[in-house]
């Protein structure tokens, strides 16, 4: 029980803050996320728009003591992280397992169609909400929005991919999270995208897929932080650092959040 005399509390809370900002600084491996600036999906490329953003996020890094920078190999990805890679003197090292995830029906004869064609977001939001034994479950992927659907070909290989890059960082995986078997205080970026990003976020922090799809969206050129806080023979829970961030894009046009292939 905390004590309530004011001299006190005023330890305490000193005592807090100090603890909170050891935590902070402590060395710890660390992956930044950033979700592709404006796109135009149908060339894979980024709009005009889109070219300011990213070249706004590579400023928002630049303080960033980024060692090494992967990307899906979309254009649309790669195109954003040219800016931060040109700004850290880095290569882009393309992961094609990072590629957009595609969705829509598995069987394009199937006479029971699912739902607002495929579009893991909506149906997120339509299971959790209609079917509340799914809340909290891991049994989603089972129903048939996502059974069915052709985004479900992608966490498999997603899953595994970030899983392997992860041990190249000393973390390997082991009961939903992360055993750390070689400390390391590198941070990373990876650029990629809206469908790629869930599936990576849902896998990394052992979350239900249609929970993050709901409850965690985020918007173009987002900076997202996961922090690998272990030494060597720890077991490692991932958390979010930073989730969203998009304070640099406060003088950019910004599109109304979207989810396009």
């Amino acid at each position: 029980m905390i004590d309530s005399n004011p001299n006190n509390m005023k330890d305490y809370i000193q005592l807090l803050q100090i603890s909170l900002l050891t935590a902070v600084f402590l060395k710890k491996m660390r992956l930044i996320f950033v979700r592709h600036g404006e796109p135009d999906y149908a060339n894979d490329c980024l709009t005009a728009n889109g070219e300011i953003q990213a070249k706004a996020t590579a400023t928002r890094l630049e303080k960033e003591n980024i060692k090494k920078i992967y990307s899906s190999p979309m254009g649309r990805a790669v195109a954003t992280a040219v800016y931060t890679a040109k700004d850290h003197d880095l290569d882009i090292n393309k992961l094609d397992f990072m590629h957009e995830i595609d969705w829509g029906d598995k069987d394009s004869d199937s006479q029971e169609k699912i739902p607002f064609d495929g579009h893991p977001w909506s149906l997120g939001y339509k299971l959790l909400t209609e079917n509340p034994e799914y809340i909290g479950s891991n049994n989603w992927s089972s129903h048939p929005y996502f059974q069915k659907n052709r985004c479900s070909n992608y966490f498999e290989p997603i899953s595994k991919g970030i899983d392997e890059l992860l041990s190249e960082y000393g973390l390997k995986r082991e009961n939903g999270f992360y055993r750390c078997v070689e400390k390391n205080d590198d941070t990373i970026a990876l650029f990629a995208h809206g469908g790629s990003g869930a599936v990576l976020f849902s896998h990394i922090l052992n979350m239900q897929f249609p929970a993050v799809l709901t409850m965690l969206p985020y918007g173009v050129c987002s900076v997202s932080v996961i922090a690998f806080d272990g030494e060597a023979g720890d077991m490692v829970i991932p958390r979010f650092e930073i989730f969203n961030d998009m304070k640099h894009l406060e003088k950019v046009k910004l599109e109304k959040m979207n989810f396009g292939k």
